[in-house]
């Protein structure tokens, strides 16, 4: 009687479609190799440490597409001052401005829908990774969805009969804003502040053009434009950095705690890998 509607669309995601068997069929069985590895050489927190693993896993999958970003962005804050002045010259000819445009991203070997890629790969994995990580934490031990799970495993070993939560003193089932602890309420502030520090290393700071000689016969209404652009952009950039942190910190709140868990882990694999490439 206690099966409820959160329970029914958690059923679903166990139907088998294109998406389930792409992505959180493998994601699910990983998730239950790991698990089930810690739990065989007895280290406590088993379930909070295949959920690390995996995260890093799929970190580590997708780092092409990340380091192919970061390379794309760094040419496209190169090539800035350039574009605006092309930008400039040609700004009553849209045609021969996309023709320009183009052929300085030839000249400098960019892809500029390749700097997206990374971005588009890993939405169907972050969809699979939450609907993976639903099934358990939000439903807890539910007879009915470790029954489903256990018929989506790729071999009998795998079978599961319970799922234990706990990771050092936390429960992974649990919301912050239902568990009634204070140190609950730490998570939402750790993932909004490394989710400020992964959007601060990622935003490179906007280049300064350089003057041109037609710069100087900009008219009022020009420079009033131009200046409105700039503060448009930065205050888009105030949004990302700042906005986006508290956003994803308010859902950590409102989430499993297994949910915030990959979610800091995955930004912390972020930070650290384009510190990284940025210091080699």
């Amino acid at each position: 009687m206690h099966f409820s509607f959160v329970a029914f669309a958690l059923l679903f995601m166990l139907e088998p479609n294109f998406f389930t068997t792409t992505f959180v069929f493998p994601i699910l069985n990983l998730l239950v190799v790991f698990y089930k590895v810690f739990l065989f050489i007895k280290i406590p927190g088993a379930f909070g440490l295949a959920i690390i693993c995996l995260t890093a896993f799929i970190r580590l999958l997708l780092h092409p597409f990340f380091k192919q970003q970061l390379e794309t962005s760094k040419k496209m804050q190169d090539l800035k001052p350039h574009l605006d002045r092309i930008s400039h010259k040609h700004k009553d000819d849209k045609k021969r401005l996309q023709e320009e445009h183009m052929k300085l991203y030839q000249q400098a070997g960019i892809n500029p829908a390749a700097g997206c890629l990374f971005m588009i790969v890993q939405i169907p994995v972050f969809i699979a990774l939450y609907n993976t990580l639903s099934l358990f934490l939000l439903n807890g031990n539910a007879t009915k969805i470790i029954s489903q799970i256990n018929k989506v495993l790729y071999h009998p070993a795998l079978k599961i009969q319970t799922i234990d939560p706990w990771f050092f003193g936390f429960n992974l089932a649990l919301a912050p804003n239902k568990a009634g602890h204070w140190y609950y309420y730490l998570l939402p502030v750790i993932t909004a502040i490394l989710q400020y520090f992964q959007t601060a290393v990622m935003t490179p700071a906007a280049p300064t053009t350089p003057e041109v000689s037609v710069a100087k016969k900009d008219t009022p209404e020009v420079k009033d434009k131009k200046d409105n652009g700039g503060d448009f952009q930065k205050a888009m950039n105030m949004q990302m950095k700042f906005i986006f942190p508290l956003m994803i910190g308010y859902f950590s709140y409102t989430l499993p705690v297994g949910l915030s868990l990959y979610w800091n882990i995955f930004s912390l694999f972020s930070i650290i890998q384009y510190k990284k490439m940025k210091s080699s």
